[in-house]
């Protein structure tokens, strides 16, 4: 069941959280199948023992009444029939075929994999991804982080994360770490930094969240007009020259366009345009650009709003300028455990923009491997030659998190064959051909690979805390069954492999590279093939860690000083460690004078010159903020709060606060709109209208509303609670660039019920 520590007589298992991406290590202890109590794990190498609220209470999760442990088949009235796991997988091994067989592999448009913690069993679906030929796949990342990942790619080629447990300054765009963390300990960092005179918070938002109101310096925007701020900030810096030119001449190149039009911006009239003083704007940029140490981290609040890709631009100009990079309390780029976006299994695509790829109908970019989520119905709702004809999900619900969920359901309709993996029978799978149910995050051994930190960086293997529930499966023994019917590899290779693994592991390392060596296609279905050769030899239950002895051995070779470094001479040490130490190891260890090292440019220097951006914050002397005359509110759809969470929590109770997710106005608008403190609201977009309960707050603005995220999911005791945000984005608002959705910028109205 995995390993634990006696307190007081008692068992506890370790694993970890699975609402965000720090994975904070918890440690959890049963009663029968509940989960009787969730505590942080003081062993785990980044979290120190710290947990917010949310993972007490991850038995909603576990336990709830949602759960599926049936395969089931959509009959030809619409309904669903139960159905055995071997009936499943040969009749979606055939329709797959088929569906290969007459349209070819990349008419499969595979989306997920890796949600709720689980990306473990992604590795395992990029090796069907491989075995069927798919060129299309896309995930969560798409409507978030892509910008952002394209310009880190012309930067620098890799990710950046700030030291903020040292920082003297830190800066905060776009984002509420009080509420969505994302940097680990975030809220007692966050106290420690409020209460030191020394230091400096900085936070630009339209709201006054959590974090902001802790913040030395609160840059509240009107909504829209953060690419305004950022820029003034940034023209401070320059005509002041408040640069650092030591470090620009030492670790950049092209540096020159961009503080060209820096110079010229009229720092006051922007200041005008988003509704900060200018005053306080030069404060903020004076401060960042004198401190010892400064770190930035954008989020959402930017990236899924107008401007989002030259925002990530301006974000990283901000720390680039003042050479607040490679120290103690500044930014750096890190080592990766495995990679979360990427080229897909059949095809390529780099994140510096040197190859572009675009998709086959509307000729979206595609950055980082991902097709932008907001063309996906459009590849699909079309009489397009080259539309997708079928769809695997996994492990995600993108049928309620994709903007415009009515047009991602009538893209469902349209697929010829679409499958979906979860834990429930989601408002995705709902709509889907074949529903397979899985285990669950707690009932398999499972790791995330949102490893982002520096200059020590962990990674955690999770054992099981329970069996998993009869007629579930874990996603690698999903894929086996699927690639075994597809016929995907030799079984004489396996039985030759197998034979390797049984003899020993130098033996099998050897003939295992060997044989991938002599056929690169191999690749693509290695953790499929590791599966069967070495996992044969392990016990059945950890039988899906096979695939983390390749990524180890890749890890070892990807960063061989650093991974010795940290104590493992090389990818079999690396991989024993990991499979033996539960609540987390350190993988790389570093100092701080290797952090160039993962500067994936050959002079190891910046690449700062990027002609689009730069015409982009040219062009922002001209342009006016977005605005829609018969929506005259901005809505943000999606808010982090205290009682809210990914969709895996779909059961209302876990809610001790909020359980509707109210909709937040300001006293303002309110008193305007004729609306008072729980009543209730019509709020209409472009795209739909709801119905949500009133939350008068002077943390929005006047014109500024918001949603949470979380909710309108449905429920068998419960039914549907709270808005669905997705209901009413629209597909048309996007980022030019990246595709992202402004879904932190939806026009809307609204009117007392």
């Amino acid at each position: 069941m995995g390993a634990h520590n006696e307190v007081s007589g008692e068992q506890w298992h370790p694993s970890a959280c699975i609402l965000c991406e720090c994975n904070c290590g918890i440690e959890i202890q049963l009663d029968g199948r509940r989960f009787a109590r969730v505590r942080g794990d003081k062993r785990h190498p980044s979290s120190a023992g710290y947990t917010c609220e949310k993972p007490l209470r991850l038995d909603h999760y576990q336990n709830g009444r949602h759960r599926l442990t049936t395969p089931l088949r959509r009959r030809a009235d619409g309904e669903y029939e139960e159905i055995d796991w071997d009936t499943a997988i040969d009749e979606i091994a055939a329709r797959l075929s088929q569906v290969r067989a007459t349209y070819g592999g990349d008419k499969i448009f595979f989306y997920g994999g890796g949600g709720q913690g689980n990306h473990l069993g992604a590795v395992y679906n990029r090796a069907l991804q491989a075995a069927l030929g798919v060129r299309y796949f896309s995930n969560a990342l798409a409507q978030e982080k892509t910008g952002e990942m394209w310009v880190d790619g012309k930067l620098y080629g890799g990710h950046t994360k700030g030291d903020f447990e040292h920082a003297e300054v830190v800066v905060f765009v776009g984002k509420n770490p009080w509420q969505s963390h994302s940097f680990p300990r975030a809220r007692p960092t966050l106290r420690e930094i409020a209460k030191d005179a020394a230091r400096t918070m900085i936070v630009l938002d339209p709201r006054r969240s959590e974090t902001a109101a802790m913040a030395d310096i609160h840059l509240q925007v009107r909504p829209g007009t953060d690419a305004w701020c950022l820029a003034a900030m940034l023209a401070v810096i320059v005509q002041e020259d408040l640069v650092d030119h030591g470090f620009l001449a030492a670790h950049t190149t092209g540096t020159e366009p961009a503080r060209a039009v820096l110079a010229e911006v009229p720092i006051d009239t922007y200041a005008q345009r988003c509704g900060v003083s200018g005053e306080l704007i030069k404060t903020a940029a004076r401060r960042i650009a004198t401190a010892g140490s400064a770190a930035v981290y954008e989020d959402l609040g930017v990236q899924q709003g107008p401007h989002s890709t030259l925002m990530s631009y301006l974000d990283k100009l901000l720390w680039i300028l003042t050479g607040n990079f490679g120290k103690p309390g500044a930014m750096f780029v890190h080592s990766t455990f495995a990679a979360i976006a990427g080229a897909s299994a059949g095809g390529s695509g780099r994140s510096d923009g040197t190859r572009v790829r675009c998709t086959p109908v509307t000729g979206a970019r595609i950055i980082s491997g991902l097709v932008p989520c907001n063309s996906i119905a459009e590849e699909i709702v079309t009489d397009h030659a080259d539309r997708f004809r079928a769809m695997w999900i996994d492990s995600a619900n993108p049928a309620h998190s994709l903007t415009d969920s009515e047009s991602f359901r009538r893209a469902m309709r349209a697929l010829e064959l679409t499958v979906v993996v979860d834990v429930a029978f989601t408002e995705t799978a709902r709509h889907a051909d074949y529903v397979l149910p899985a285990a669950s995050q707690f009932e398999k051994w499972e790791m995330t690979f949102f490893n982002t930190e520096f200059p020590r960086n962990a990674v955690q293997l999770r054992p099981p805390v329970l069996d998993p529930l009869p007629g579930t499966l874990p996603e690698p023994e999903i894929y086996a069954r699927l690639l075994r019917a597809l016929r995907a590899v030799d079984p004489r290779l396996i039985a030759d492999l197998t034979a390797a693994a049984k003899t020993g592991r130098q033996e099998f390392t050897t003939a295992f590279f060997a044989a991938v060596g002599a056929d690169a296609a191999l690749l693509g279905v290695a953790p499929y093939l590791l599966y069967e050769t070495l996992g044969a030899t392990m016990p059945e239950r950890q039988r899906g860690t096979a695939a983390v002895w390749g990524l180890a051995q890749l890890c070892a070779m990807a960063y061989p000083d650093a991974v010795r470094r940290a104590g493992h001479p090389d990818g079999n040490a690396l991989f024993d460690a990991i499979i033996n130490t539960p609540w987390g190891v350190t993988f790389t260890a570093d100092s701080w004078e290797d952090v160039w090292t993962y500067v994936k440019r050959p002079d190891r220097r910046f690449t700062v010159d990027i002609p689009e951006l730069t015409e982009q914050l040219r062009g922002l002397r001209s342009a006016e903020p977005f605005s829609d005359g018969e929506y005259p509110l901005v809505l943000s759809a999606g808010e982090r709060r205290a009682f809210t969470a990914n969709t895996i929590y779909r059961d209302p109770t876990w809610r001790r606060r909020d359980p509707a997710g109210a909709l937040r106005i300001s006293p303002e608008d309110a008193q305007r709109l004729g609306l008072h403190d729980g009543g209730l609201a019509r709020v209409t977009t472009a795209a739909g209208t709801a119905q949500a309960v009133v939350e008068i707050t002077d943390m929005m603005q006047p014109g500024h509303i918001s949603l949470p995220n979380g909710l309108g999911v449905d429920h068998p005791d419960h039914g549907r609670v709270g808005v669905a945000p997705n209901e009413l984005t629209s597909l048309e608002l996007r980022d030019a660039f990246a595709g992202t959705p402004w879904h932190k910028h939806v026009p809307a109205r609204v009117e007392a019920v």
